[in-house]
């Protein structure tokens, strides 16, 4: 993100500033948190954790095809739409397991590596296309998985051999 942000094209701040700057992101991470636990009160977790992935994808499409103040700051909006992600897939892929909840919190967990390399794979689709704007498609698509996760989370699944 700090590269992002450091582009003369985006915001054309140094290192330092852009680092400062990325405390909107944590900020906006924290302020969702809080919006989004009272949110959930009303809109099913599943919805929600669907409506918030869209939000980043349309924040991320948005960092990507505009320039200026516009990219930089609806990418670190992003945080924004980031901050109930985590804890909601967990809760929601844990739903219903019963005995083997152990077993499934456990896989979750081993899950959060993609969170590693996502990042380190969008950095070396940004150095094979030499565009920061063209590597942002990537974490686009991993929200519309999480967006896809989160709208079918809540449909019931057939019950096999019953």
């Amino acid at each position: 993100m700090i590269n992002f942000l450091e582009q003369p094209g985006v915001l054309g701040v140094s290192a330092e500033r852009a680092g400062q700057l990325l405390s909107l992101y944590w900020g906006g991470a924290m302020v969702g948190r809080f919006l989004g636990s009272a949110v959930m009160r009303v809109v099913s977790p599943g919805r929600l954790l669907a409506a918030v992935a869209l939000g980043a994808i349309l924040l991320v499409l948005c960092s990507s095809l505009s320039s200026g103040k516009v990219a930089g700051y609806s990418l670190l909006a992003v945080g924004l739409m980031n901050s109930i992600m985590f804890p909601t897939i967990f809760a929601l892929a844990c739903e219903g397991l019963g005995p083997r909840a152990a077993d499934g919190s456990g896989i979750i967990n081993v899950a959060i590596f993609g969170g590693a390399v996502v990042p380190l794979l969008t950095g070396a689709l940004a150095d094979l296309s030499g565009s920061l704007s063209v590597a942002l498609l990537l974490p686009a698509a991993c929200y519309a998985a999480i967006a896809a996760f989160g709208w079918y989370a809540r449909r019931p699944l057939p019950i096999r051999g019953l």
